[in-house]
């Protein structure tokens, strides 16, 4: 890999292992240990998912939950026995910086308590390197980890952790070796926010997705099937989505949309897909495994997911979902927002449509239902930009190889 002296042990830091939602992460720990490396997980929440997919369940034996109330204070005060001004400096900068969000403090205080509780186990397991997935609670347990054990860290920061939960994200980007975003559009927005040092540090690295996983196929389309993917919450543009299928109806277009997912905005979506009178053809299916989710994704005359800027400042990164989508052959519709636009290019390997306008995304829906040669051309070189530029493993190799480079930066 260029010749870099590469980890030969890294640790993990995440806030769930395994989550149903995360398996870029899943597969760039896997791609990590399949190159040999052997990497131990930090899970800060007990497990809870009732769906784990098969490449995560593989390496459960991998991770560290949370202690039990038995035994977790024993390990605290083992660790402020041999840390006490590094855990007191540590908690003084949280609480300085945080102390007008108190509950985010004292979740963050929690964190770090959270975080030194296997501090005997990863003493002994003397990683290379130690990195963390989001810009939030995970990299303050990555952040305080390093020091107490003298080692480099990094961390991946996504979207919500970038534009909404600021917890310490300068000061752990300034501290990290290898501070990592997942797109161009990031780095802009976290340029006028750190120094030029920390600057020159920041690197991107997209989440990706397995190609072997997912061949490229158009054959086997439902006609008229449109099918969107994600979490059902206000940034995914679902609200928006039925407003859209609800004028395609009233145009008296021949459709049927499958939203798959869960989360805080099923009651409203309900609520407006009752009031258009189309539960007739639009279905809510809930969280589903991810053999029915790629089952849905080669069915798809069309994929959706018209993104949004919330009115709390949140948004999605560059979706995954739609990553998939892409690489399956779905011809697929977005917006031009945050990072989306680094991968579909308009017109040549999808479709974006103004966020936010129910009139212009049924216009574009209906021109991908009607056109099946302009779906076919934006199919393929849909596909072609995922293996270019998203491939989960090579991603995953790029990653590695930026550990190495920062372990022996100095």
């Amino acid at each position: 890999m260029n010749g870099t002296l590469l980890p030969a042990r890294v640790v993990y830091v995440v806030s769930l292992f395994p989550c149903w939602s995360e398996t870029f992460i899943v597969r760039e720990i896997a791609t990590l240990v399949e190159a040999g490396v052997d990497v131990l997980i930090v899970s800060l929440k007990p497990p809870s998912e009732t769906m784990v997919q098969p490449e995560a369940a593989a390496l459960l034996p991998r991770v560290l939950h949370p202690l039990s109330a038995s035994r977790a204070p024993c390990a605290w005060l083992r660790a402020l026995a041999a840390h006490p001004l590094a855990l007191a400096r540590a908690g003084a900068t949280v609480m300085r910086r945080l102390w007008r969000q108190p509950r985010v403090m004292l979740k963050s205080l929690a964190t770090l308590a959270r975080g030194v509780e296997h501090l005997d186990r990863l003493r002994a397991f003397d990683a290379d390197f130690l990195h963390a997935h989001w810009g939030t609670y995970p990299s303050t347990a990555a952040w305080l980890l390093a020091g107490l054990l003298g080692k480099p860290f990094g961390f991946t920061c996504h979207a919500h952790d970038i534009f909404v939960d600021d917890q310490l994200l300068r000061e752990k980007i300034e501290g990290a070796a290898l501070p990592v975003t997942i797109s161009r559009y990031n780095i802009d927005w976290l340029a006028d926010r750190v120094t030029l040092r920390a600057r020159e540090r920041l690197r991107v690295v997209h989440c990706g997705v397995d190609l072997g996983a997912l061949p490229w196929r158009r054959e086997g389309r439902e006609g008229g099937l449109i099918v969107a993917v994600g979490r059902l919450d206000p940034i995914k543009g679902f609200d928006v989505l039925i407003e859209a299928l609800a004028l395609l109806k009233q145009r008296g277009r021949a459709f049927r949309c499958r939203i798959i997912g869960e989360g805080p905005q099923r009651a409203e979506l309900e609520a407006a897909i009752a009031r258009h009178q189309i539960g007739d053809r639009v279905e809510l299916t809930g969280a589903r495994p991810q053999a029915d989710v790629r089952a849905a994704l080669y069915a798809a005359q069309v994929f959706a997911l018209p993104s949004v800027v919330a009115a709390d400042g949140n948004r999605d990164g560059i979706p995954v979902a739609l990553m998939e989508a892409m690489a399956a052959g779905a011809p697929s519709v977005s917006t031009a927002v945050s990072g989306i636009p680094e991968l579909i290019e308009h017109e040549h390997s999808g479709l974006l449509a103004a966020p936010g306008d129910a009139r212009a995304l049924a216009e574009t829906l209906a021109r991908l239902l009607d056109d099946h040669a302009l779906a076919d051309l934006l199919a393929s070189a849909a596909r072609a930009r995922i293996e270019r530029d998203f491939d989960a493993n090579r991603e995953a190799r790029k990653l590695l190889t930026l550990f190495g480079d920062a372990m022996h930066a100095g």
